[in-house]
């Protein structure tokens, strides 16, 4: 008796995967040299909507992961919209690669992942598959994705995204907490603006300032996301959870507010990575690694209805 009700739950189980599996299928597809990622498109739908993904600021692969920050927090939203008819393109950042590849370019830019992300818009726009393509960034992903929004983008989606400059973003983080090196910075992210190398920076500050990354923080710091984002003439969705340690919700405020055609969305309990977070900071953190959570629960059907 144990074994056939053992039996009949796996054939249960193995139909739920199949039937999961059938909603869409998957396509690993390279837009060139630099780009590598997986085409989602659903089934027995003509033409859907397109969605290119955008991740975060670290070498996050087209899963949303990087080392010791394994969440799949990419792959579930982009599972959860093409199970909602919208086909979604998610990609490695360039550096994933040239790490697999022991090969990193040490001159890379910010500019560089403005590049991937026009030229994947580029591709798809050429290809004429979609109906309508938009583009989601988060985080760091949300600036490359209003630089990227210029041509063929019907719609813009903002999650985690900041309303301020780097270097601005970076100066406050240092004035709370460790203000005594205030100055210092200050005055080494302005010879940077002057478009100048430094060696005049508090040495505890290394992993910003240092010689190799002055250039990548320059090109990055060079665009404010408020003047980017009121640039665009599409409708922008902006989105941020109230238990986000990274972005506070006064950013996504900054970015509203500046936007023409702009839209707000406060998830609450929501943390930087997607996940309800109902716990302390010490969960919230430990949510970064933990891929067995699923994505807050208002997320897709707002960006479904967004779109729709």
């Amino acid at each position: 008796m144990k074994l056939n009700v053992l039996i009949v739950l796996l054939i249960c189980h193995f139909s739920k995967i199949t039937s999961q599996e059938n909603v869409f299928k998957a396509e690993e597809l390279s837009i060139n040299q630099f780009v590598d990622g997986t085409l989602l498109i659903p089934n027995n739908i003509e033409n859907p909507p397109l969605i290119i993904l955008i991740g975060d600021s670290g070498p996050i692969d087209r899963n949303g992961n990087q080392n010791f920050q394994k969440n799949n927090n990419l792959k579930k939203l982009a599972e959860g919209l093409v199970n909602n008819g919208l086909a979604t393109y998610r990609y490695d950042k360039r550096i994933v690669k040239q790490i697999r590849k022991g090969k990193v370019d040490k001159n890379i830019m910010f500019t560089d992942f403005v590049t991937d992300a026009t030229s994947i818009v580029n591709y798809f726009n050429e290809k004429n598959t979609f109906n309508n393509i938009y583009i989601l960034g988060h985080g760091q992903g949300s600036l490359v994705g209003m630089l990227a929004s210029k041509e063929h983008v019907t719609g813009f989606i903002s999650i985690g995204g900041s309303g301020k400059s780097i270097d601005e973003v970076i100066l406050e983080q240092i004035e709370q907490t460790v203000p005594g090196l205030l100055a210092e910075s200050k005055v080494a992210f302005q010879t940077l603006k002057e478009g100048r190398t430094t060696t005049n920076y508090p040495p505890a500050l290394e992993s910003i300032f240092s010689l190799e990354n002055q250039n990548f923080i320059r090109s990055w710091m060079q665009y404010n996301p408020q003047t980017r984002i009121a640039e665009l003439n599409i409708p922008s969705l902006i989105i941020n959870g109230t238990k986000d340690l990274q972005v506070p919700v006064e950013e996504a405020n900054l970015l509203k507010e500046a936007s023409q055609n702009g839209s707000l969305l406060i998830i609450e309990n929501m943390n930087h990575v997607l996940f309800p977070i109902l716990g302390d900071d010490l969960e919230n953190s430990k949510s970064y690694n933990e891929s067995f959570r699923q994505l807050s629960p208002e997320l897709i059907p707002a960006i479904v209805d967004f779109l729709k």
